[in-house]
């Protein structure tokens, strides 16, 4: 008898399409908790909510860390430049012919001469190291990072009595608001027959601005360009020239073009030079976090395993009676593949949904939940940064699903190949 039913089902026989609603139904009923299945669906719900957690928080994570990228870079170059031009064998004295042809090239947008020098900032309240940075008054109202982000005061008095512009956190620290006056030194004064003389010099503060990012906030000081080369004893020329161009991470095929439009020997840098190591470092950052998190999703998909290990043992005696009845392996493998694979893509999918609102709404939720907590002179910026890339999320999400359904291959090829015969016997 037991010879006749194995021949039975042995032998050949129609089997039903792939993926028949009965199948989901099957799976359905397997998904559903019942009492003395607690122990196998309670398996199921951490793996539902660990594949859940991994996908938002690599969301989350990956969201923050592009955020992070997107300001700092947009802050860092956006008041320093993408380009550099500085003089090789004679100094920047012809400044003023050499901007208006290096502006003139294709998809430079601003291109600015600039006095860079340190001193001491100082006000019956403190005092301070900061960047001294000598610029004409009509290229500072086109420098948006500083234009745009008035606090206190006018750049409209920027060139008038010596006016000057500071960072909120320098103004803060020194007391400082506009109108008031701050006392800066350097010991690049007046040269006299016993040496140089440290030059102190005080100025009206004439505005305030925030760029949003401490260090630059807490040193930068603008000054008109003819008193900064008077300040630091320049000769009639600058230190640099500064170019902004269209696209920042098109760098490279502007040089050859501003090096021809220079018509005089010149060292060509990028912002991207300068800032490598750090930008190299966030990068590393990045990478190294979304193979941490990874492992998060991976874990949970291996508990995706065990619970459909334990449900082919608990149904062992209903998969021989499916089979009696005629169904295939292939029936049997694909209702428990779409068992393991709807926790997958489910927690996936809930994951996704959350990670995406908390991404969308994170300076919400920081200033929300944890006033105070995000302390900007440590990390830089003023508020949690978070820019969600399509991209990043379509690889997760894939990642996620391609891992669920790995998961289920094994678990369902098991109970595909359960003998119906034995399951009976000793069932």
């Amino acid at each position: 008898m037991i010879q006749a039913l194995r021949d039975r089902l042995a032998g050949p026989r129609t089997g039903t399409a792939p993926f028949a609603p009965f199948e989901w139904t099957i799976a359905g009923r397997y998904l559903r908790t019942r009492r003395k299945e607690g122990f196998v669906s309670a398996i199921a719900l951490f793996s539902f909510l660990g594949i859940m957690l991994g996908v938002a928080t690599l969301i989350i994570v990956l969201s923050v860390m592009s955020g992070f990228r997107k300001e700092l870079l947009s802050k860092i170059v956006g008041i320093n430049g993408h380009i550099f031009v500085a003089p090789i064998d004679k100094p920047l004295t012809d400044f003023s012919d050499l901007t208006d042809r290096l502006s003139k090239v294709a998809g430079v947008t601003l291109a600015l001469p600039l006095v860079e020098g340190q001193a001491f900032a100082s006000s019956p309240y403190g005092g301070s190291g900061v960047l001294v940075r000598g610029v004409r008054p009509e290229d500072l109202r086109r420098i948006p990072a500083v234009a745009g982000n008035i606090r206190g005061g006018s750049l409209d008095t920027f060139d008038a009595n010596g006016g000057v512009a500071i960072g909120r956190r320098l103004a803060e620290s020194l007391g400082l608001q506009a109108g008031d006056t701050i006392t800066l030194a350097t010991p690049k004064g007046a040269t006299t027959p016993f040496g140089t003389a440290p030059r102190i010099k005080g100025y009206t503060v004439a505005a305030v601005f925030e760029i949003g990012m401490s260090e630059f906030d807490a040193s930068f000081v603008y000054m008109p360009l003819t008193e900064a080369q008077g300040f630091f004893n320049r000769d009639g020329d600058v230190s640099v020239i500064e170019v902004f161009v269209d696209d920042a991470d098109a760098v490279g095929e502007a040089r050859g073009a501003l090096e021809l439009a220079a018509e005089r020997p010149v060292l060509l840098t990028d912002w991207r030079q300068r800032n490598r190591t750090f930008f190299s470092a966030l990068e590393v950052e990045r990478n190294v976090m979304f193979i941490i998190l990874t492992l998060i999703v991976l874990v949970a998909a291996l508990n995706i395993v065990s619970s459909l290990i334990m449900l082919v043992k608990d149904k062992s005696s209903d998969i021989a009676i499916l089979r009696t009845m005629g169904a295939t392996r292939g029936t049997i493998m694909r209702v428990f593949l779409i068992t393991g694979a709807s926790i997958g893509f489910a927690g996936t999918l809930v994951g996704c949904l959350l990670g995406l609102v908390f991404a969308a709404n994170i300076t919400l939720i920081q200033r929300t939940l944890l006033p105070g907590v995000w302390d900007p002179t440590v990390r830089f910026l003023s508020e949690i940064p978070s820019e969600i890339n399509p991209g990043e999320v379509m690889t997760v999400v894939l990642m996620s699903l391609v891992l669920s359904l790995l998961a289920t291959l094994y678990p369902s090829w098991r109970a595909a190949r359960l003998d119906p015969v034995q399951a009976l016997r000793y069932g």
